[in-house]
This record gives structure tokens, C-alpha cells and sequence, in this order.
């Protein structure tokens, strides 16, 4: 009787853009886990070295080692996490766990109790499904110990979750009527496919990105001798055949993201001109052109990354890795919000005549 008063009253908009906000730091924590290469620094799951904390000490760690040979990571049973290590972790999982998994249940709940919108109440089903895909996810991750493509999925899965959240917010805005200004894009069919095509090949190049990132030698791929030989070039060529896809992801990644920009630049350019002659393309020309500056500067961003090499410490500055990748998401989720606000918010803009209203 008390949950279902509580969930007659939560405000659903204001609870889906909390989830996407405790999401974000999920992906931001996931982020720090690898630059950090604190990934194996809870070898089992759900629990941490057997115990629900992450004030793990060496003995502590030692003991469970020796307590459980099967679970010895690729680091072997002599290596010795940090308590900083542990804890990114730990902090990851309480997230994902303890906080918004049970925001989204909440969400679920207040959904069917407040909404009339079939479409409303399957988005939040949807994300209810994915919340747990992702924990499953998350179990297979730390199973493999951490394979590049076992942390790439877990990744673009961290993602579906986040832009099944985004449809959700904008099916209930316009259920209630209450769709904010700025998120009323009208865009023909053609406009919306090139914005669907672009969110794909944004997706691509950030799953390709983080199996560079995951895999070990693949960010020397290209090279670590500065700019221009290692960045924009790649072993001072355009291109280098790739032998092995594992160690030459790294030119995979950028032939991705080169195509990935032009085409970023063609659509705005394209768009721009269109919205000149119409305003009511005025919008999704503006958010177009903002997303094709995020996916700029983080081309700009990798570089930076590629030429920041120590060799006295033989690393990179990883807290561009971090945001990199954070950028590279947010250029995906820019581009997948596009289509989706423009496909729900173009047909109310038509008016009777046939022409798109301004």
C-alpha cells in the first residue's frame, strides 16, 4: 500500500533524467576502473574478495588467493591490488547495484501507476530489462577477467540502457505535454536517416575505441614518436596494413573515425543549408552542428592522447583516455537523441496544408 502511494506521486521526468545522471557516473566510474587498470581488483561477483567492503588488505588478499586457486586473474596470485583499486571497483558496482537498479525498479512502479501511455510503459520495461542484462554483463566481465570485447560490450550495453532512459523521457514529456523547447527538433526523413546512419557509425568507433584501449600493445599501434608520426599519421603513413586485428586496432579505430567525421561535417554542412531555406530545420541543424563539434574535438582529444606518451615512465596521460571515451559516448547519445526527438516531434509539426509548420 506505501509503495504504491509513493510511486502515484514520484515525478516521473525528474526520476529519468536522476537515473541519467547516476548513469553517467556509472559510465564515468567504468571509465576510471581501466585507466586505473583496476578491473580484476574484485576478482569474484557480486562480492569483493569475499566481502561486501574494499578495505581489502594484502593479507586479506593473499588469503583468499589461497583459499581460491580457480579465481586467480591474469595478474597471477602474487600481485597485490591498492585500496584506491579496490574501491573504483566497489564503488562501481554499489552504483550500478545499489543505486540505480533500485531507481529503476522505482520507475517501473511509477510508470504503471501513472501512466496511460502504452509506449511509456514499455520504454521503462525495457530499461528494467537492460538494468539487468547489464549485471549479467557485468558477471561475464569479471569472469573473463576483463576481455577487451567482454568490456566493449559491457560498455555499448552501459549505452542502450542510457538511450532506452532517453526515449523514455521524451515519450513521457509528450505524453504530458510538456516536451521543453529546445527538444522540439523537426527533421524531414531524410535529414532523420543521416542522423541514424551517423549515430551508427559513432557507436562504432567508440566500441572499437575502448577494444584499443582493453587490449594490450594496441595503443602503441601506431607508433610513439610524437606528432605528426604517430598522430595524425600512423607509423609516419596515412595508412599500415593490418596484420593482426587485435594489435592494428588502433588504424581501424581512426579509418572509423576519419569516415565518421566527414560524414559528421557533410550532414551539418548539408542540414545548414536546408535550414537556411526553412527554419523550422533550424533545430536539428543547431543540434547536429553541436554534436559534430563534440566528435571534432574529440578527434583532436585522441590525438592528444597518442602524442602525450612518457617514455621515461612508458604511459600515457590516461585521464584523456577518460575523457575520450566520455566524449565519444556523449557524441553517440547527442546524434541517437536527434532521431529519436525528431521522429516523435516532426509529425505534430505538420500542419494540414502538408508542410512542416514553423
Amino acid at each position: 500500500m506505501i509503495v504504491s502511494r509513493v510511486a502515484e506521486r514520484i515525478p516521473l521526468s525528474a526520476l529519468a533524467i536522476a537515473i541519467l545522471a547516476v548513469t553517467g557516473s556509472v559510465i564515468a566510474m567504468g571509465g576510471m576502473i581501466r585507466i586505473y587498470d583496476a578491473g580484476e581488483s574484485c576478482p569474484d561477483w557480486p562480492t569483493c574478495f569475499g566481502t561486501w567492503g574494499f578495505d581489502v588488505s594484502e593479507e586479506d588478499q593473499e588469503s583468499w588467493w589461497e583459499a581460491n586457486p580457480d579465481e586467480i586473474d591474469s595478474r597471477g596470485a602474487n600481485h597485490r591490488y591498492t585500496t584506491f583499486e579496490i574501491f573504483t571497483e566497489w564503488f562501481h558496482r554499489l552504483l550500478a547495484g545499489a543505486v540505480l537498479g533500485p531507481m529503476m525498479i522505482f520507475l517501473w512502479l511509477a510508470t504503471r501507476a501513472q501512466s496511460e501511455d502504452k509506449d511509456v510503459k514499455f520504454a521503462s520495461s525495457l530499461g528494467i530489462g537492460l538494468i539487468l542484462w547489464q549485471g549479467f554483463l557485468g558477471y561475464i566481465t569479471v569472469r573473463m577477467d576483463n576481455e577487451h570485447w567482454s568490456v566493449a560490450i559491457h560498455l555499448v550495453s552501459a549505452l542502450a540502457f542510457t538511450l532506452s532512459m532517453i526515449w523514455y523521457l521524451i515519450l513521457r514529456w509528450k505524453e504530458t505535454d510538456s516536451t521543453p523547447a529546445q527538444m522540439r527538433i523537426v527533421a524531414s526523413n531524410r535529414q532523420r536517416r543521416s542522423v541514424a546512419y551517423s549515430s551508427i557509425g559513432a557507436l562504432a568507433a567508440v566500441f572499437v575505441g575502448v577494444y584499443v584501449s582493453t587490449t594490450d600493445g594496441a595503443n602503441y599501434g601506431c607508433g610513439v614518436a610524437g606528432f605528426s608520426e604517430s598522430w595524425p599519421l600512423c607509423q609516419g603513413q596515412i595508412l599500415i596494413p593490418v596484420d593482426d586485428v587485435a594489435t592494428d586496432s588502433q588504424i581501424i579505430h581512426r579509418v572509423l573515425v576519419a569516415f565518421e567525421g566527414l560524414a559528421l561535417c557533410f550532414v551539418s554542412y548539408s542540414v545548414r543549408k536546408q535550414a537556411k531555406l526553412d527554419m523550422s530545420y533550424s533545430k536539428v541543424s543547431n543540434w547536429i552542428n553541436v554534436a559534430t563539434g563534440i566528435f571534432i574535438f574529440n578527434v583532436i582529444l585522441g590525438g592528444l592522447y597518442v602524442i602525450s606518451y612518457d617514455p621515461f615512465t612508458n604511459s600515457f596521460y590516461e585521464i584523456l583516455s577518460l575523457i575520450h571515451l566520455l566524449l565519444g559516448s556523449l557524441a553517440f547519445l547527442t546524434l541517437a537523441t536527434i532521431w529519436i526527438a525528431s521522429k516523435y516531434n516532426s509529425m505534430s509539426e505538420i500542419s494540414p496544408s502538408g508542410g512542416i509548420s514553423s
